[in-house]
């Protein structure tokens, strides 16, 4: 007897140490003493160049599945089955991220895309990559910036995601269940290569270049839905469209807007970049009502990017969208809905290009750009990272890495934020309700977009990485009596970092902006 708890005591020992040596594993800093700083200020104006480009990183889904109560999980209790196409003997699901675990997609409705914008100015050369996916963490930017080849001879590449609820899991959140990662790892290289093959095409494709700058701050408005007091949003269109200075071809357009791509919202099975995918198309090769095209496009690749989404910003199923042609109305989640709602944004957009606010023919690209280490406060994020639900390390203890970038060109300024953005933080109406967690006043002023430099100010939402919800501090709400009324406490909290983090993306934009209006 004393023999077999000796052996049971050196067992449980090496259990418990393999648990440790595992979590511990899955904390380690995947690229341990990276750092992506730069600053490169007081730039002349120059001769501008760009190039577009748009690679698929559609995931192939080899099965398909019957889901037999509709409720868009695979389940095989409730009776769901899958027909094994491929023929290997097990359900290669394809986990769609950005509403709930088990669900894997049924086929394909259309094509995502990593869409580039590459700018130059003869020193300094910028891409901005928009990656069709819910999000896409730091430690894998990196990984993907490596596989861009040095001769590109790119500077700086920001990427971004649209932050699609419809397209694979690239985070690992959405797999079977709530424990498993649901990051398909072929795939995932497949896009980190597709990622570095967008912008070796779009370097190829460098044309001298002007920009033509438009906005439309209140056409979008009524496409868009705030469902968490206060009533703040990012509903302005801002809009560069880049015109060959040799012979007057369209080489792309970059398209700034911010709602989440969810309108298509929990029930579909179909990978799709949702009403993005009809904003490029209208804007590429115009607006069409059924065969009729109502307003030409401009060609080029249009390359669409979020903005503030925090809050949240949402074409919720509440949320009547009409076709703008024959006024029919959709509320119910459907393709039909997202195409109208992109039909709209397109017709905007291509309005506001023929009317532009200002046309640049030379500009120097002035940025600065920091590494952060964001703390890791919530306890939902701390178990997804030490289980490897979540596939990101940690720089020190429970902290992750993240960045920031504000860059300047001309009268242009962007600002990429690592996640999203509560749009109050970004345009102000901070509030400091009563029932609030801290009941403090907001700390997080003056706003973002005050602090930038410029006459266009464009930001770039879920860049370079995406860490939850960006919550201003003095409406941070968690614990009873909740605010505005409630009856309990909001969505955000729980899928968010922590308090402090809007407040240290806050002051590290307010330091970098300082530092890059000093050296203009």
């Amino acid at each position: 007897m004393k023999k077999f708890f000796k052996i049971l005591g050196i067992l449980l020992i090496l259990l418990f140490a393999g648990i440790i040596a595992w979590t511990f594993t899955n904390l380690k800093d995947r690229h341990p003493g990276y750092n992506v700083d730069m600053k490169i200020t007081g730039t002349a104006p120059a001769a501008l160049s760009a190039g577009f480009a748009a690679v698929t990183i559609t995931p192939e889904v080899p099965d398909r599945w019957t889901d037999k109560n509709g409720d868009a999980k695979y389940n095989s209790k409730d009776g769901d089955t899958y027909t094994d196409v491929n023929g290997n003997g097990v359900f290669d699901a394809v986990w769609i991220a950005g509403m709930s675990n088990s669900k894997p997609a049924n086929g394909i409705h259309d094509d995502v895309w990593a869409r580039t914008m590459v700018i130059d100015d003869g020193k300094t050369r910028l891409a901005i990559v928009v990656l069709d996916a819910i999000g896409f963490f730091n430690d894998d930017i990196i990984d993907a910036r490596s596989r861009i080849p040095a001769e590109a001879g790119i500077t700086y590449t920001i990427i971004c995601s649209t932050h699609t609820h419809e397209g694979p899991d690239l985070m690992g959140k959405w797999g079977e269940s709530p424990f498993k990662n649901g990051v398909n790892k072929k795939h995932m290289e497949y896009v980190k290569n597709h990622i570095a093959a967008s912008v070796v095409a779009a370097v190829k494709n460098l044309r001298p270049a002007r920009l033509s700058v438009s906005e439309d701050l209140t056409g979008a408005i009524p496409l868009v839905k705030d469902t968490r007091a206060p009533q703040v949003f990012d509903s302005g269109l801002r809009l560069i469209k880049t015109i060959d200075k040799e012979n007057g071809a369209i080489l792309g357009s970059l398209i700034a807007w911010a709602d989440h791509p969810e309108t298509l919202w929990s029930k579909n099975l179909l990978v799709s970049s949702d009403f993005p995918h009809y904003v490029r198309e209208g804007v590429e090769k115009g607006v069409f009502n059924g065969d009729s095209l109502m307003k030409p496009g401009i060609g080029g690749v249009c390359v669409y990017a979020n903005g503030a989404v925090g809050g949240l910003m949402t074409t919720h199923p509440s949320l009547t969208v009409k076709d703008p042609f024959t006024g029919q109305e959709f509320k119910e989640p459907t393709f039909e809905k997202a195409a109208a709602q992109g039909k709209t944004l397109s017709l905007l957009a291509l309005n506001a290009m023929e009317k532009p606010s200002e046309v640049i023919d030379s500009a120097g690209i002035s940025l600065v750009v920091r590494t952060l280490a964001l703390p890791i406060d919530n306890i939902l994020f701390k178990l997804a990272t030490s289980l490897g639900v979540v596939d990101r390390g940690t720089t020190g203890w429970m902290k992750m890495r993240s960045e920031l970038a504000v860059i300047k060109i001309g009268p242009i300024s962007l600002v990429t934020i690592p996640g999203e953005l509560y749009p109050e933080l970004l345009n102000g109406g901070v509030e400091a309700p009563e029932g609030s967690d801290f009941g403090i006043a907001p700390l997080e002023v003056p706003p973002i977009r005050e602090m930038m430099p410029g006459k266009y100010k464009f930001v770039l939402g879920l860049a370079n990485d995406e860490i939850g919800y960006i919550i201003p501090k003095s409406q941070w709400d968690v614990d009873a009596p909740y605010t505005y009324g409630r009856d309990k406490a909001p969505y955000g909290e729980d899928n968010s970092l922590g308090p402090e983090t809007a407040g240290i993306i806050h002051s590290n934009l307010k330091e970098m902006l300082e530092d890059l209006e000093m050296h203009e």
